[in-house]
C-alpha cells in the first residue's frame, strides 16, 4: 500500500523559513520522480519542485532561488525547504510520486502571514 506523508507544514511570518518532509512506503521510491505540488482555493494546482531519480531539480518560477528540494533514498524521505516565504506561498503543500497520475499525500498547510 502506497502511503506518502508530509510534515512540517504551519505559520510563518514573511521572510521566513519551514521544512517540508515527506515519508513514503509501498513504493519504489529510489527510482520514481518525486515532486511538491501546491494549491489555495479556487485555483489549480501547481507544480513547487521535483526531483528525479538522479537528482535532477525542477522548480516553479515563482519558488526558483527561494526553494529548494531534496531527497534521500536510503531513507524514503523527501524535502521542500522553503526560504524567503511570502504571503502568496500560502497553501496546501503536496507530496507526489511518479506525475499527476501517480501517489499523492494527503498535504500540508503552510501560512505565511505577518
Amino acid at each position: 500500500q502506497v502511503q506518502l506523508v508530509e510534515s512540517g507544514g504551519g505559520l510563518v511570518q514573511p521572510g521566513g523559513s519551514l521544512r517540508l518532509s515527506c515519508a513514503a512506503s509501498g513504493i519504489m521510491f529510489s527510482i520514481l520522480t518525486m515532486s511538491w505540488y501546491r494549491q489555495t482555493p479556487g485555483k489549480q494546482r501547481e507544480l513547487v519542485a521535483a526531483i528525479g531519480r538522479h537528482g535532477n531539480t525542477n522548480y516553479g518560477d515563482s519558488v526558483k532561488g527561494r526553494f529548494t528540494i531534496s531527497r534521500d533514498n536510503a531513507k524514503n524521505m523527501v524535502y521542500l525547504q522553503m526560504n524567503s516565504l511570502k504571503v502568496e506561498d500560502t497553501a496546501v503543500y503536496y507530496c507526489n510520486a511518479d506525475g499527476e497520475s501517480g501517489s499523492w499525500g494527503q498535504g500540508t498547510q503552510v501560512t505565511v502571514s505577518s
